[in-house]
């Protein structure tokens, strides 16, 4: 047989892409396999047992529809792409979720949708529950709180609470991550499969948990209702208000449910009962709500009969394997206790071992600053003694000096009194020498008075010569030479040798009385510098004695 030959007898299959609330996945699929095929296909591969909660479900013409069981895959009004898409979502919710829900994945896939669902506001929950759903989602996701681990702002990146509860309160996301990690500490030592069904059995408690919303009117022209379709029932709202039914039909007493066109009929089991009938806006919804119903009903119905074979054995081993969890959980928890009191004491160990390492550093610190301080001090007592040998000679010095400046104050002072006394003398001698020269400048008055005299005198003398000459000799002037001159010209010579000799003699006065006056101010000039020279060694001495002073 050729390979093209068996190219031909390979059937023909198509692609789909099945998209859980937190996986993708694609097969191929033959064409010719029903809805029931390709279910089939993704429960195995998810390892689901408890398929009848469950449904292929797709999106035409913006309405959900779920695939159906029975027909052919591409026989069905399915998207025209490819690959096909379809969600695997939970289709019918149980009346009590810890007792119908048997299998790990089968919890875990409904805690994932009724999750979403609560986030994405198709489920109304309150903000204290919402906080409280949220510690249990943090619980099953991260395990139990670590505060040296689970730091502030490691929910940052999840999306815990709905966009409703966040706008009704003005609060930061520090804050509301606050108030869930205050929940989540309590949960300390819950699984991950507990958490997630303590997640459930709050929210199956809400009003508008695991209900399908459909419009309705009571006639063709409005539609002022909805109709709720869930694991209890048919249930009719008013179009604002969908949590308190205006009407119910629980399972048991509805008789028959039917539709024509758009028109959908509810009969009680009470035949004396009304007839409820409404209208919807298509067919496709009539087809959809008669498609919930005959499921919700058929679960509804099995629940009260005796389980099946096959819902006896997952029931036990459920329990099995919850009892086999439990004792698990329970010795990992004695594990994890006596690990933790293994790392307590561990911990208190390396903390004891660290206080006593630490000891023995800060007492061989202590002992190396003893030597260095012993070192320091003989250092220290060195530099002492060299010092006390530095001030005893500095001491002794100063004895010195004190002796020395002692011997020059005494110095001083008998210097400052042989000044004093000098200055005294000299104080005197000035007076002396100012009597002196007032004496002499009286005898020299007196003798210039007696010079003046005498000169006047003289010039008397002369004149009276003179005029006794003319009187006598009135010939000599015009007769210079006469003969009998003999005899008055000895007696005029003698006179005039007289004269002569006075004139000398008061030359010779003057002459000494002007030699004295120079020799009296000569001696008095040198006196003057001599005072000069006493007046500075006096201020000298004065100043030496002030510093002498300051200095001792």
């Amino acid at each position: 047989m050729s390979i093209r030959g068996l190219k031909k007898k390979q059937p023909k299959t198509f692609k789909v892409k099945i998209i859980t609330v937190d996986a993708e996945m694609e097969f191929s699929c033959e064409m010719k396999w029903k809805g029931k095929d390709l279910f089939d296909l993704v429960c195995r591969a998810l390892g689901l047992r408890e398929t009848w909660f469950f449904g292929l479900q797709y999106t035409i013409k913006g309405m959900c529809t779920w695939l159906k069981m029975d027909k052919k895959v591409l026989d069905q009004e399915i998207p025209k792409e490819d690959p096909i898409s379809f969600h695997f979502l939970a289709k019918f919710y149980p009346e009590k979720v810890e007792e119908e829900l048997l299998q790990e994945i089968t919890q875990h896939l409904f805690f994932l949708q009724v999750k979403k669902q609560i986030l994405d506001e198709e489920i109304y929950c309150s903000p204290e529950a919402t906080v409280l759903l949220a510690s249990y989602a943090v619980q099953a996701k991260y395990g139990d709180y670590d505060p040296n681990f689970h730091e502030p702002g490691f929910l940052a990146h999840d999306e815990l609470l709905p966009k409703r509860v966040l706008r009704q309160y003005q609060l930061t996301a520090e804050m509301w991550e606050e108030k869930i990690t205050a929940w989540y500490a309590e949960h300390r030592g819950i699984a991950r499969d507990e958490a997630e069904m303590n997640y459930l059995k709050i929210a199956q408690d809400l009003e508008m948990y695991g209900v399908n919303y459909f419009p309705i009117a009571q006639n063709k022209n409005h539609t002022d209702l909805l109709l709720g379709v869930d694991a209890k029932g048919i249930h009719i709202y008013s179009i604002n208000n969908r949590f308190s039914p205006n009407k119910s039909f629980e399972w048991s007493a509805i008789r028959n449910i039917s539709y024509s066109e758009k028109e959908l009929t509810i009969k009680p089991l009470d035949k004396k009962a009304e007839v409820f009938k409404f209208f919807s806006s298509q067919l496709k919804v009539n087809k959809l709500i008669l498609q919930l119903c005959i499921g919700n009903h058929d679960l509804f119905m099995r629940r009260r009969k005796v389980d099946s074979i096959e819902i006896q054995q997952m029931k036990a081993q459920a329990r099995e394997e919850k009892a086999r969890k439990k004792m698990e959980n329970q010795r990992l928890a004695r594990e994890k206790q006596l690990r933790e009191e293994a790392e307590r004491a561990k911990e208190e160990l390396e903390r004891r071992l660290f206080q006593l390492e630490d000891e023995a550093r800060q007492a061989n610190e202590a002992l190396l600053r003893s030597q260095e301080a012993a070192e320091l001090l003989a250092e220290k007592a060195q530099i002492a003694e060299e010092e006390a040998k530095l001030l005893a000679q500095n001491a002794a010095e100063a004895e010195q000096e004190r002796q020395r400046l002692e011997i020059t104050a005494l110095k001083t002072k008998e210097e400052k009194r042989l000044m004093e006394q000098k200055m005294r003398e000299a104080e005197l001698i000035a007076v002396k020498l100012v009597k002196e020269s007032d004496r002499r400048a009286k005898e020299a008055e007196h003798l210039k008075q007696d010079l003046h005299e005498a000169r006047e005198a003289e010039r008397k003398a002369k004149q009276k010569l003179l005029d006794i000459t003319r009187l006598n000799y009135p010939h000599m002037v015009k007769y210079p030479q006469y003969s009998p001159a003999d005899t008055r010209d000895a007696n005029f010579d003698k006179g005039s040798i007289k004269l002569d000799l006075k004139d000398i003699d008061l030359k010779r006065l003057s002459f000494e009385i002007e030699r004295e006056r120079l020799d009296y101010l000569e001696k008095s000039r040198k006196f003057e510098d001599r005072l000069k020279e006493l007046k500075s060694e006096i201020h000298a001495l004065k100043l030496e004695e002030k510093q002498s002073g300051l200095y001792s």
